[in-house]
């Protein structure tokens, strides 16, 4: 791994503050363009932040469906130069011989995460659908969400990054960061591989709204309750519902808001025992 900027510089600028301009510095995340070549093929280029980086490369191969499992990505090499930075990533056998048959390029900015699609098909892909799953107490949901910004290392020196966590009970929350939204779940998802961690028994917080693209990875990452600070998208909502995942927004210190698949956040009854957020919005 060589010429890898730092994912943060330091910058002078003018201050304009209570009618006064003054110098200043303020440190200013970078982004930087980042390749992702397939055996020797270009097949993606976005802007992303130059951390975290062979997260992000095992995290996209998944997400997009290059590969099913981690154990078939034969090899990784992260390339700085001067005009970005290459991910250079081999496949084994099998998942290379089928990438080839479907293999597209495209360049995309940090904010998109559908661009160069060849089709509006595409836009629609079929995404696994998740299983019920037992109830998870909303106050874990609560915990996963306060949990989140104290974790935000970059952001908290930038405010210009977003976050994607999972929380487990019982573990540490992990949190990957990037200027774009879709990169920080890749990063998180490729950071879960990297640890054997599976998403099925855990909390998916995100730091931005969620759109259709942020819900398809969450389901190729296979995870059942995707929690986020902001709003969903009406298409990211019927996403959801077909996925089979607990989507919940606007995240809150008081509270938040459940679009789909309610029965897996768990309340407590009057008699003491659980009851799901379902049954409870009945009564």
């Amino acid at each position: 791994m060589t010429d890898i900027p730092p994912a943060a510089r330091q910058v002078r600028h003018a201050v304009w503050r209570d009618g006064t301009p003054r110098p200043g510095q303020r440190l200013v995340a970078e982004e930087t363009a980042v390749a992702f070549t397939y055996d020797g093929a270009t097949h993606a280029v976005l802007m992303a932040s130059p951390a975290d980086l062979e997260d992000l490369a095992i995290g996209f191969t998944l997400t997009e469906g290059i590969v099913a499992d981690p154990g078939e990505i034969a090899d990784i090499e992260v390339v700085g130069g001067a005009d970005g930075i290459n991910l250079r990533i081999w496949l084994s056998a099998a998942p290379a011989a089928s990438f080839a048959a479907r293999r597209r390029r495209y360049v995309g900015p940090a904010g998109c995460g559908m661009c160069g699609l060849e089709s509006l098909a595409e836009a629609r892909r079929e995404v696994p659908r998740l299983r019920p799953g037992h109830p998870l107490p909303a106050r874990d949901i609560a915990l996963a969400v306060a949990a989140l910004p104290h974790l935000q290392s970059l952001n908290a020196a930038t405010r210009a990054v977003h976050a994607a966590g999972f929380w487990q009970p019982g573990h540490p929350m992990l949190v990957r960061e990037d200027v774009g939204r879709h990169n920080a779940l890749d990063k998180l998802t490729g950071a879960l591989a990297r640890q054997a961690r599976g998403a099925a028994d855990g909390v998916v917080v995100l730091s931005s709204r969620v759109s259709i693209e942020l819900v398809q990875k969450a389901a190729m990452l296979g995870a059942p309750i995707l929690v986020a600070l902001s709003a969903p998208t009406a298409l990211a909502i019927r996403t959801a519902e077909q996925a089979g995942i607990t989507l919940i927004g606007i995240a809150r210190d008081d509270g938040f808001e459940v679009f789909t698949r309610p029965e897996r956040i768990a309340t407590q009854s009057g008699c003491g025992g659980p009851q799901s957020l379902f049954e409870n919005s009945l009564g």
